[in-house]
């Protein structure tokens, strides 16, 4: 009686993984963003919920975004952002950001080995930020997973940590005028938007236009992340749920969403 029990449930499990590789293919067919940004928020209250420590609901999160992640790869998304550590959250208990140090040093290198998430999608693994702020064994680690993800092409994966708006911008308006200065040009009329652009981070990192941005958790604010990015044509979802709870079926009515104003301008 076991075996049948199990043999049923297997049986669906096979049949429910079938239908979401039907359903991706289906939306696929349609509009796809380019680039789509995820502010994973609310790991640490999904944790506090279920009555565990934070770092748990960090791990959770990492889960969740491998999950996420392979999804937007089978949709043909070029470019994923995700927003993994601020500048400011050093300011958190000593434990908790010693716990996401190792956390970051084991997962980044994890995901990026042969025959794991990126190498088996083609992803380009970015880290951008400050990492000079960053204990050096998670910066080797860095250095690491980037080096063995180096010629993967096909899609681009950008972790920000640690990372702030404020401070991109900063280094792309000091490269701007940087560049202008090597060339002996002093006429400030030349620090174009577009001159601040090329030097961010994600375009330096061959990103393209950002066209969605998806916040998890409820809260309905930027906080600090990708701020130059988000420009009139982004569409912005702020989603209630925990970034560790969110998934297929929080995703599928963005993209949904994304498709048909895509097909409102163009008929337009």
């Amino acid at each position: 009686m076991t075996w049948i029990l199990g043999w049923t449930v297997s049986l669906f499990a096979f049949i429910k993984a079938q239908l979401v590789i039907l359903l991706l293919h289906v939306l696929s067919a349609g509009p796809i963003p380019r680039h789509v940004a995820f502010e994973m928020d609310g790991n640490r209250r999904f944790a506090r919920l279920t009555g565990r420590r934070a770092v748990e609901g960090h791990s959770d999160g990492f889960h969740t975004l491998k999950r996420i992640l392979e999804i937007c790869m089978r949709l043909d998304i070029r470019c994923v952002t995700v927003y993994a550590f601020a500048i400011e959250n050093f300011n958190r208990p000593p434990d908790e950001v010693g716990a996401l140090m190792k956390l970051a040093e084991e997962r980044l290198v994890e995901i990026a080995q042969n025959g794991a998430l990126l190498s088996q999608y083609g992803v380009r693994l970015n880290v951008l930020g400050h990492r000079e702020l960053l204990p050096m064994h998670v910066q080797v680690a860095i250095d690491k997973a980037e080096g063995m993800t180096r010629h993967n092409d096909r899609a681009i994966l950008n972790v920000c940590a640690p990372y702030a708006s404020r401070h991109e911008i900063t280094l792309a308006v000091q490269s701007a005028v940087q560049q202008a200065l090597d060339k002996d040009i002093y006429n400030s009329s030349l620090i174009t938007e577009q001159t601040i652009e090329e030097n961010l981070m994600t375009s330096l990192g061959g990103s393209p236009p950002l066209d969605i941005f998806i916040r998890t958790s409820g809260v309905k604010r930027l906080s600090g992340f990708l701020q130059w990015q988000c420009c009139e044509n982004t569409q912005i979802h702020m989603v209630n749920t925990y970034w560790p709870d969110f998934g297929l079926w929080d995703f599928v009515p963005i993209i949904l969403d994304y498709q048909r104003k895509v097909w409102a301008r163009s008929s337009s």
